[in-house]
């Protein structure tokens, strides 16, 4: 209990308030709605059948949502949970670590490094075009043998807890960046996988790989998927792309990759 100190004058007033308990509703929820999420479900939510109450209040979590700029009042009637809302609007983040090969290859794992292997070039390239996101410096170049990286993403490590994925089930975007050189002709492809905790696959998206002739454009192009109503059991996102040239030239002539993402948003809420 956190004591409030008394006010010398008027003497009447000393003893109509002993602790923050006494507070009224309203302004105790504008209080604990300052708290950091984590105390709130972890330690104020423990301290009495009161404080449990309010730190469940819709209110308290639509007042996060609105101070912290989570808010939008065209979302008004369409969220019916503020609390889990304000926590997957927090944790949403971009899960694919390096994705812009700022760090060379750290975190992927390269599942095959063929042909004159995997190398990192700056935008634009030779004969190539720049990303329309101006952040974007570097990319991954494939060569003539095939050429395939992955990540694998461990939902509990990055504040997914299970109840939250199997319950809410919030949807899992997907997005990549990739682009061919103007003179050679290549592949593209993706797989994403969620896992269960067994690695089991639960669901799947791995469309017919992208073919680029020789000559095209070079410009860069999106991929995006999103899964929803999956099953539940999620724990794992498993991310693998690639690709190679397809005239066999050797050097780095193959498909270009970068900016990929997976995001985990609350809009199906």
């Amino acid at each position: 209990r956190f004591s409030i100190p008394y006010i010398d004058s008027p003497r009447r007033c000393r003893s109509a308030m002993t602790s923050i308990s006494d507070l009224p509703e309203d302004v105790l929820v504008e209080l604990l709605s300052l708290l950091p999420a984590r105390d709130l479900l972890r330690a104020c939510r423990l301290v009495c059948t009161q404080w449990r109450y309010v730190v469940d209040l819709t209110t308290l979590w639509k007042r996060k949502c609105q101070r912290e700029g989570f808010h939008a009042h065209a979302l008004d009637r369409s969220i019916s949970d503020w609390k889990t809302f304000y926590m997957l609007c927090s944790l949403k983040r971009n899960l694919i670590k390096n994705p812009c090969a700022e760090e060379s290859f750290r975190h992927w794992k390269l599942d095959n490094n063929e042909g004159d292997r995997w190398r990192i070039e700056e935008l634009p390239g030779p004969l190539g075009r720049g990303m329309p996101d101006p952040k974007v410096h570097k990319y991954f170049v494939t060569s003539f043998g095939l050429c395939l990286k992955s990540q694998l993403i461990t939902l509990k490590n990055e504040g997914y807890w299970n109840e939250l994925m199997d319950e809410k089930r919030p949807e899992i975007v997907i997005r990549d960046w990739y682009a061919a050189r103007f003179d050679c002709g290549c592949r593209y492809e993706i797989t994403v996988r969620l896992l269960s905790e067994d690695y089991i696959v639960l669901e799947e998206f791995h469309p017919e790989p992208v073919v680029i002739e020789q000559w095209s454009d070079a410009m860069w192009r999106e991929i995006s998927h999103t899964f929803h109503n999956y099953p539940a059991g999620v724990r794992y996102i498993w991310f693998q792309h690639g690709g190679q040239d397809t005239q066999f030239w050797a050097g780095w002539y193959g498909i270009r990759v970068t900016n990929s993402s997976i995001t985990i948003g609350p809009w199906t809420l």
